[in-house]
């Protein structure tokens, strides 16, 4: 599996300046091919490579490793929607592999300017050391409110996912934004917490409300606000989905289980509600959250299995009856059959771990 660490570099002024002229003529460059890749209709990499190469070489002055990479970038973003022709910021991400990046001592990386090779320190906590410990492969340059980062990658141990009869169900939620078969409430903290939920919808809330005023006014302040306040936005909401994956695996891996996720594909052109619930529904992260189960159970050794979220709400975990009218509220789960009442997200937790143990080993992996 490949992890990607991010590290602050500290270039001199001179480094600093060198590596921003290369970011900016790399990104031009780019902006370049990406003219003759929409005029050519051409996405391969190969044939673009025929149709641009030397002349992005001389007009630029790129190494010849950093055009390839350059005619990549373009290649792949042209893949992606082949009805527009790509655009990209002059600061955006420039991509370094192993023959224009190189880790010569553990805290410095050697990389390609255009006025030649810089030796940049970088900085990095106790929880990243030990993943510069291994092997170190592609690295992406990242420009940030004037700061310059890495993103790197690195090669981590994937153990096989142990064999789990028992599964640990979640309930993926927008009041509660996760509930367990075991009756917990994940919102915000590495541990049941039933508050919390509350405060996370509230700032969700509150940004939306901030970002209408600011689109309203349409000014370019408000526009650079807006930039601004999307970042935050975006940080909150990647910190809350760390917390609850990260919660999720070490409690099932502590109990020896396995961990069932709804199958979520396609959630958001599914459902239809009024224009406040389309919004809470559209800025919840599902991808996001899910993508923080996976790559965390995979590290810790948990399988984790995807099962059909189909009336998970309204069937009886106890006695199996399903029925619309089982659903009382939003909270409250009663069966019309054999009276049994619990909290309708931890019923529907309960139905999703068990719909998981009966799931065969061959086929979890073609489930998500």
């Amino acid at each position: 599996m490949k992890q990607t660490l991010l590290v602050k570099l500290a270039p001199t002024p001179d480094q600093h300046a060198a590596l921003l002229r290369t970011l900016e003529a790399f990104n031009a460059a780019c902006n370049a091919i990406a003219v003759v890749a929409f005029r050519e209709r051409c996405a391969n990499k190969i044939e673009l490579q025929k149709l641009v190469y030397y002349n992005i070489r001389e007009q630029f002055g790129l190494s010849s490793q950093m055009t390839i990479r350059a005619i990549s970038k373009v290649s792949e973003a042209y893949k992606r929607d082949k009805k527009v022709q790509p655009r990209f910021r002059p600061h955006g991400a420039m991509v370094y592999d192993e023959r224009i990046c190189s880790f010569l001592r553990i805290d410095r990386a050697s990389l390609l300017t255009l006025d030649g090779r810089v030796e940049v320190p970088f900085r990095f906590g106790s929880y990243a050391e030990g993943l510069l410990q291994r092997k170190r492969g592609q690295a992406d340059l990242l420009y940030r409110s004037n700061t310059f980062l890495l993103a790197i990658t690195v090669d981590a141990p994937e153990p096989q996912p142990t064999d789990a009869d028992d599964f640990l169900g979640i309930d993926l939620g927008i009041i509660q934004l996760a509930t367990t078969s075991d009756g917990e409430f994940l919102n915000h903290s590495t541990g049941p917490k039933h508050s919390q939920h509350a405060h996370v919808n509230q700032v969700r809330a509150r940004y939306s409300r901030f970002r209408q005023k600011l689109q309203k006014k349409g000014t370019k302040s408000a526009k650079r606000l807006l930039r601004k306040r999307s970042g935050r936005e975006k940080r909150f909401g990647k910190d809350v989905n760390h917390c609850l994956s990260k919660a999720i695996v070490s409690t099932a891996k502590g109990t020896g289980r396995g961990i069932a996720l709804e199958d979520l594909t396609h959630i958001r052109s599914r459902v239809n509600g009024s224009r406040r619930q389309r919004r809470v529904l559209h800025s919840w992260s599902f991808f996001q959250l899910r993508a923080f189960i996976a790559y965390k159970a995979a590290l810790a050794g948990v399988r984790v299995v995807y099962v059909n979220p189909a009336y998970t709400s309204q069937t009886c975990s106890a006695c199996g009856h399903c029925e619309k009218a089982n659903r009382k509220s939003q909270s409250k789960f009663l069966c019309r059959s054999c009276g049994f009442s619990a909290h309708a997200d931890v019923n529907a937790a309960v139905n999703i771990g068990s719909r998981a143990a009966v799931i065969p080993p061959d086929a979890a992996a073609l489930a998500g």
